[in-house]
């Protein structure tokens, strides 16, 4: 039960509370109210005769001890000063468990979301459906599609994403003051994830990736796993003799060495020899791939730096939009996506598949180059974040057409 605390002034006797107190008549007692405001107490004198009982204080849900319903103010009786106090009781461990919980899951929802956004997700989701076409390409008829197929397709897509997220970081980490300026809504360059988190980060995306692929066993993936780590790492780093993102060439090869070869290659060998225990062929829905992904990756490597044109020239990055002007990389660009598109459709509509399929893949690629070029009149090559949004779309065109490809025979 709680208890009220009263502090008295110095020479006062104390006050006797007792189980059973019996009611006593205060008479010829004036109860002076001495203002807040400084005011003399003899100007407000106010006599008045009071019956009271002692107040019975119950037990507040809040834990708090109430000395008295007005606070700050002082009363008189007797001579007798009596000091408003409250008194805050701590929690008991049942009643903070509830917040404690909720700051958890808070810090892993932020987490997870600035995560989320450290990955480049529009990136992240074309290589992952990437992965997802190779795998398809193996499948000669729809019995392949069983849990042996989804077990390799798993592998694939596990391995990868732990370099994904090291490809992405490790770029980041090099790129921080550039990204101060080219993308400052990222994690790193805005703030939200500490420089030591992110190489964090980064290092172990890279250590897991490896210790994931020698586990599966799978050459392919190894493969897969190691020229990637090379190129972007000999892309990304800032080290003597490395840092190949300076030279426009260079850079724009490794895109078409990753996409042309590498992704769809290691892929459909890893289901295909791994997985299904078969021979290594080369069928024509993944020589269409590959040809696709040569002019796509090309224009995806010229057009990325279109938006970044004012940090590169700030930190010494020569690229194509430096050398040959934004609006002419746009359209080159552009040309060559549509390219890809057309090599699509021309392949769907002259392979041995049925009607059906023909119809799909080829209709599908015409809708895809129309919604591409219905898109580039929008598009304000001189605004970094119109084209940067062309570019991130343009994504999503190519993700599409993963799910084309392998219809293709």
């Amino acid at each position: 039960m709680d208890r009220a605390h009263a502090i008295s002034s110095p020479n006062v006797s104390s006050l006797i509370s007792g189980a059973n107190l019996c009611s006593r008549k205060l008479s010829s007692n004036s109860i002076y109210y001495a203002s807040s405001r400084g005011s003399k107490a003899s100007q407000n004198k106010i006599k008045a005769q009071i019956q009271y009982n002692p107040l019975r204080f119950q037990q507040s849900p809040f834990n708090h001890h109430f000395k008295s319903i007005e606070g700050g103010r002082t009363y008189e009786e007797n001579n007798t000063k009596y000091i408003v106090k409250a008194v805050t009781v701590p929690s008991s461990e049942s009643e903070s468990q509830p917040s404690i919980s909720k700051n958890t899951v808070d810090s892993v929802k932020n987490f997870l979301t600035v995560l989320y956004q450290f990955i480049y997700p529009y990136a992240t989701y074309g290589r992952l459906s990437a992965a997802i076409s190779g795998s398809l390409i193996a499948v000669q008829n729809l019995s392949d599609i069983s849990p042996l197929f989804l077990v390799g397709l798993f592998q694939a897509l596990f391995s990868h994403l732990f370099m994904d997220l090291y490809v992405n970081g490790v770029n980041q980490v090099f790129d921080f003051e550039i990204d101060k300026i080219n993308k400052p809504y990222l994690p790193l360059a805005s703030g939200k994830l500490s420089f030591r988190n992110c190489a964090f980060i980064v290092a172990s995306s890279a250590i897991l990736g490896f210790g994931v692929t020698l586990m599966i066993g799978s050459p392919a993936l190894t493969l897969n796993l190691l020229s990637t780590f090379i190129l972007w790492t000999g892309y990304s780093a800032n080290v003597p003799f490395l840092r190949w993102k300076r030279y426009p060439v260079l850079a724009a090869l490794f895109m078409f060495l990753s996409w042309t070869f590498i992704f769809p290659l290691s892929y459909f060998l890893h289901m295909q020899t791994f997985v299904f225990k078969r021979p290594v062929v080369f069928p024509r829905s993944l020589i269409v791939s590959m040809v696709f992904n040569a002019f796509y990756s090309i224009g995806l490597a010229l057009a990325k730096d279109i938006p970044d044109i004012e940090g590169d020239k700030q930190h010494g990055i020569d690229s194509f939009s430096i050398r040959l002007g934004q609006k002419k990389v746009f359209w080159i660009s552009f040309f060559l996506y549509e390219m890809a598109f057309g090599v699509a459709f021309l392949a769907g509509a002259t392979s041995s598949s049925p009607l059906w399929i023909k119809i799909v893949t080829s209709l599908g690629s015409f809708v895809l180059a129309s919604i591409l070029w219905y898109q580039t009149k929008y598009v304000d090559v001189t605004d970094p974040a119109s084209t940067r949004s062309s570019y991130k779309f343009n994504w999503k065109l190519m993700v599409v057409s993963f799910f084309l490809l392998p219809l293709i025979r």
